[in-house]
């Protein structure tokens, strides 16, 4: 298996909702009818960050400034490398980067699965600062790269990805003194889908290619504005138009890949979930993840955190008031004893 260890430089019933489109969401739906590209999509995302919040202030972010970040300020945010970068597979996407706590460990385990609708414009750096603050936290965090739309990720290579990446711990466990029996997957946006799916994936059929025998148990999940059901995601338009590209097309055109590809569809996830949505958020909007949570709390220990002056980029970003409510849910799955606040 392929193994390379690089030092970073120092640095089910369903009942359909509707919803009022959003503002700019027909004219970025038309563009990605004209284009299909990935592209396309990432600029009307970035395009929706403006329209809804205006134009972004010049001076520096205050730790615990009221104004909702957005996706704009988001990326001019410095990146905080991890210890190290290790290769899990031969294509360039197929990484992730490890950041290692300095007491010796075993260290508990988390496996950080970055957003961006799925688009390769958008990548692992926007994880870094909440890494490296779960390190300080004592935890080890696993930020995990992946094929996406646009660099030959989609049905199914972005969730071959994140199931190799993730399972490859076992083969980096002993050298890093990883606790995989202390194991949390957490998402943001597009990657909470893809945390919520790494710990559903059991419940895949033998029959499907993306079913694994021995794949990696996680002891529970944190989706952060993440994207749990695809479908009902189709309908509310939510990253407009990406969900039908990474799943190959239409619910009602591939049926059976949706059955495979969203976490609704996989309940019981028989662990626990905690979900949090920032109240303003505005790209994945807190009454589609209610929707969802009513739906798996029949099945799951499932919690929901709705959190006041917080948009969508704020749980993901260490200096804002939402981070404390964050470190809770992620902590309190390692114990084993989630609480609702």
């Amino acid at each position: 298996m392929l193994f390379k260890s690089l030092n970073f430089p120092s640095s089910n019933s369903r009942k359909a909702q509707v919803i009022k489109p959003r503002k700019f969401v027909n004219r970025a739906l038309s563009l990605v009818a004209i284009s299909g590209s990935s592209s396309v999509i990432a600029k009307s995302i970035s395009a929706s960050a403006r329209d809804n919040r205006g134009t972004k202030k010049e001076s520096p972010r205050d730790a615990q400034q009221s104004d909702i970040l957005t996706l704009e300020e988001i990326l001019t945010f410095p990146d905080v490398p991890g210890n190290r970068r290790v290769l899990y597979g031969s294509d360039p996407s197929q990484f992730g980067e490890l950041y290692l706590p300095q007491k010796p460990g075993p260290h508990p385990v988390v496996v950080l699965v970055h957003g961006g609708c799925w688009l390769a414009e958008y990548g692992l750096n926007l994880m870094g600062q909440m890494a490296a603050a779960l390190k300080e936290e004592g935890l080890a965090v696993w930020n995990l790269e992946y094929r996406r739309l646009g660099n030959g990720g989609g049905w199914t290579g972005t969730f071959e990805d994140v199931a190799l990446g993730t399972d490859f711990l076992r083969t980096i466990a002993p050298q890093f003194n990883l606790d995989l029996s202390r194991l949390v997957t957490v998402g943001h946006s597009a990657g909470g889908h893809l945390a919520l799916w790494l710990a559903g994936r059991r419940n895949l059929p033998n029959t499907s290619s993306l079913y694994k025998d021995n794949s990696l148990p996680v002891r529970g999940v944190v989706s952060l504005a993440g994207i749990p059901d695809l479908i009902t995601g189709v309908e509310q338009n939510i990253c407009l138009g990406s969900i039908q590209q990474l799943v190959g097309g239409l619910p009602s055109e591939v049926p059976g890949r949706y059955k495979q590809a969203s976490p609704r569809e996989l309940l019981p996830l028989k662990v626990p979930q905690w979900h949090l949505s920032g109240k303003e958020d505005e790209i994945v909007p807190t009454s589609y993840i209610k929707e969802y949570v009513k739906v798996a709390k029949r099945y799951d220990q499932v919690y929901l955190d709705v959190l006041r002056n917080a948009g969508h980029f704020e749980l993901i970003y260490p200096n804002t008031s939402t981070w404390s409510k964050v470190r809770h849910a992620i902590k309190d799955i390692l114990q084993r004893n989630p609480k609702a606040p």
